[in-house]
């Protein structure tokens, strides 16, 4: 085949699955904008006939959609700062430092990857009850501090470290905090930011834990929020579909403004793992 025919049939198969997938989310973006009931006209029309905020100005004004926003930031930020704490000093543990027990335990952690988190959320509920985190952003942020999976990733990744280099800064008299966040951590770095990514947008986008453990109305995150605001407004498509960007927008320009740190940290690790 000519390469250049080939080349344009590539281009144009990836053009097209593009267009498809993004579809969606542009319609929904149109949709937004309509008035009220207009969907609900055949065929649905693809843009407002005439575009407006109301939508929106509904939704900050009256549906308290505000006040989840802020909750989400909230509890997506913290959980997101937490995590890559604890995340970062465990797997850096496990990959540079020895101690007794370090092989066993890291196996048991990997073993808890086959278990479905579903089946822990009984007895993560009833150990908040008793602490008394029930209904509180704590009980959402809490169990979301470390994450296997956050270890192993980078645990993974900091294996690549020269151990040359922490020895010779030990020799030179550096402490091990020292040597953790002068040296380790601006290696780390490409790691970091995917882990944050991934964090951030599994916390924003979590609807079943906040579901179980906030049951005041103030505390909801925005996908409980949409769920719950989709009860009392079931036919107006136009008003769930601006929950629905307000929703996806903020990951969306995060991914955007972060992809480049993200595409290294998973290209690194799969080459230095």
């Amino acid at each position: 085949m000519n390469p250049r025919i080939a080349k344009a049939l590539v281009n144009g198969l990836l053009l097209g699955g593009a267009a498809v997938a993004l579809f969606p989310l542009l319609w929904m973006l149109s949709v937004s904008f309509m008035r009220p009931g207009e969907t609900g006209s055949l065929p649905p029309p693809l843009l407002p006939a005439h575009a407006t905020f109301d939508n929106y100005r509904e939704l900050f004004l009256r549906a308290g959609m505000g006040q989840y926003l802020l909750n989400s930031l909230l509890v997506s930020s913290a959980i997101t700062l937490l995590s890559l704490a604890c995340n970062l000093m465990a797997g850096y543990a496990f990959a540079k430092l020895r101690f007794a027990g370090r092989r066993v335990l890291f196996q048991i952690l990997i073993g808890g990857l086959v278990i479905p988190a579903q089946v822990a959320m009984l007895p993560l509920f009833l150990l908040l009850k008793y602490l008394g985190l029930i209904d509180s952003y704590a009980g959402v942020i809490v169990p979301a501090m470390a994450t296997v999976f956050g270890i192993y990733l980078v645990r993974q990744y900091a294996r690549s470290i020269p151990d040359e280099l922490l020895e010779a800064a030990r020799i030179d008299g550096a402490g091990e905090w020292r040597i953790f966040v002068q040296i380790v951590l601006p290696l780390l770095k490409p790691i970091m930011v995917t882990l944050a990514i991934f964090t951030f947008l599994a916390a924003w986008n979590d609807f079943m834990w906040p579901l179980i453990v906030l049951t005041g109305q103030e505390h909801y995150t925005l996908p409980i929020g949409l769920a719950s605001l989709a009860r009392e407004h079931a036919q107006d498509s136009e008003l769930m579909m601006a929950g629905s960007v307000v929703t996806v927008l903020p990951v969306l320009l995060l991914f955007l403004a972060l992809q480049r740190y993200y595409l290294q940290g998973l290209l690194l690790g799969s080459v230095k793992g």
